[in-house]
């Protein structure tokens, strides 16, 4: 089975490309980090990215849900963010990388569990806040920045997917397979 990372920062589109693949008949393993605010909200926990252990729980529920995909006899599989997209995050937030955040890295980088081409979404020139996306524009194209040079830094080969509509951004990932 190949797996294929599909990022790029909040508000980049990530969710409806995700969900065309998904229309087009593709297995897709869902982002940790959207359910993992949603849950804590739904606990009082207004802000959940400003504590430093809100990156484990993402890490430990993106490691739950690509082992659970492991079941899969797909040829093809697109994760919606991963363990390399939480270490951006961290690094963002100014956060140290906790020991099981290190050890997710390296198992997924030392077991090759996803393909090495990475489908990043550029930007769309603007973000909408929502509940879980409390961001500005200025601050999704820092994070943006941050977020390439992690997967660069970790190995990864980025595919840059740039702005346009759905049909066209799914076309572009879909040239790749």
């Amino acid at each position: 089975m190949k797996r294929y990372i599909v990022t790029g920062a909040p508000g980049a589109g990530k969710t409806a490309v995700i969900r065309q693949l998904e229309f087009d008949g593709f297995s897709v393993v869902e982002e940790a980090a959207t359910d993992v605010i949603a849950l804590w909200q739904a606990k009082g926990i207004v802000e959940p990215w400003t504590h430093p252990e809100f990156i484990d729980a993402v890490v430990n529920l993106q490691r739950t849900r690509e082992r659970r995909a492991d079941c899969a006899t797909d040829l093809v599989q697109f994760h919606d963010r991963s363990v390399v997209c939480t270490a951006a995050l961290a690094d963002y937030l100014g956060f140290a990388r906790s020991q099981n955040l290190q050890r997710e890295l390296h198992r997924v980088t030392t077991e090759s569990v996803f393909d090495r081409r990475v489908f990043f979404l550029k930007n769309l020139g603007f973000v909408t806040p929502t509940d879980a996306r409390r961001i500005t524009y200025e601050e999704t194209v820092r994070f943006e920045l941050i977020h390439e040079q992690t997967y660069r830094d970790i190995g990864f080969d980025i595919t840059l997917i740039d702005r346009g509509s759905l049909s066209e951004r799914v076309k572009q990932i879909k040239h790749w397979l």
